[in-house]
């Protein structure tokens, strides 16, 4: 779902666009309806949901306020409190980098970073992970919404949807060999992902198809949308596919031909772990105007 009239300078955007950009393509997901009515159907009112937000690049090439301004409306509408509406990140300087202020106040939307809130006491041991994991994650929601940007990564090819997880983790690092296959799989095979991820929102206001992580404005480009999905596998295929076009219309090789092919989206979706679709044949694909 994309609008050119969301942008009103280079980085700001009209939050009203926003937010009906967002509403539009929940409502062709779901094969039409009222937003409200999807929010619902969705979420429940006793629902705890943690947003995961994707800052570690900064203002440039993260997950933009005026999205995350209009998920909260949203879960808001079908009924869940602010005070279990947790926005998180792996580092509470992240956030802030991003625009972002650190809030635990009572009765309102909370954001905060795992290095404030904590991760589980014990190890998590689930196939070739072993890592402790954000306690958000692990005790506190009930639901998760992924917000992750779509962008390249100078290792694991792209970090878009399933990558944005190992931001619950205390030691993604361990897990970058291999362009992050199988790790990224594995990790979002774990029930307290699989299994409380309701809907991903990759934030495409502005994305990047070379030099990621961090933000190189010289690579990014405004693709002035956002890419929503149930399927986590699908979604990152699809983010996978616009960045190589993206790729190839600057001249650059293929993330195969430099050695960093993210087959982590394809692992993610064979017999083992069925996290999702990476067929393009078999993905359902809405590209709207608006």
């Amino acid at each position: 779902m994309q609008s050119d009239s969301v942008r009103t300078t280079k980085n700001r955007f009209d939050a009203k666009v926003v937010e009906k950009v967002l509403d539009e393509g929940l409502r062709a997901l779901f094969h039409g309806g009222t937003s409200t009515s999807i929010w619902r159907q969705l979420f429940s009112s006793e629902d705890v949901v943690a947003i995961k937000l994707n800052c570690i690049a900064g203002r440039g090439l993260s997950s933009n306020k005026e999205v995350v301004r209009a998920i909260v409306s949203g879960l808001r509408s079908a009924g869940v409190k602010s005070e279990n509406i947790i926005l998180f990140d792996r580092m509470g300087q992240d956030l802030r980098r991003a625009g972002y202020r650190i809030s635990t106040v009572r009765g309102q939307v909370r954001c905060v970073g795992n290095d404030r809130i904590g991760y589980s006491r014990d190890l998590l041991m689930h196939k070739s992970i072993g890592s402790m994991v954000s306690r958000v994650v692990s005790e506190y929601a009930t639901a998760i919404i992924n917000v992750p940007v779509l962008k390249d990564h100078g290792i694991a090819g792209v970090s878009i949807g399933m990558k944005n997880f190992f931001g619950v983790i205390h030691n993604p690092n361990k897990y970058h060999i291999n362009a992050c296959d199988p790790y990224v799989a594995d990790l979002c095979s774990h029930p307290w992902i699989k299994d409380k991820l309701r809907l991903t929102i990759c934030d495409a206001l502005t994305a990047q198809f070379e030099g990621g992580p961090p933000y190189m404005p010289q690579w990014a480009w405004p693709f002035n949308g956002l890419l929503i999905s149930q399927d986590m596998v699908a979604l990152d295929y699809v983010g996978w596919q616009i960045i190589e076009k993206k790729r190839k219309q600057a001249g650059l090789k293929s993330l195969r031909e430099v050695g960093r092919e993210p087959k982590y989206i394809l692992t993610a979706a064979d017999q083992d772990h069925r996290l999702g679709v990476a067929d393009l044949k078999s993905i359902e694909i809405k590209q709207l105007k608006i």
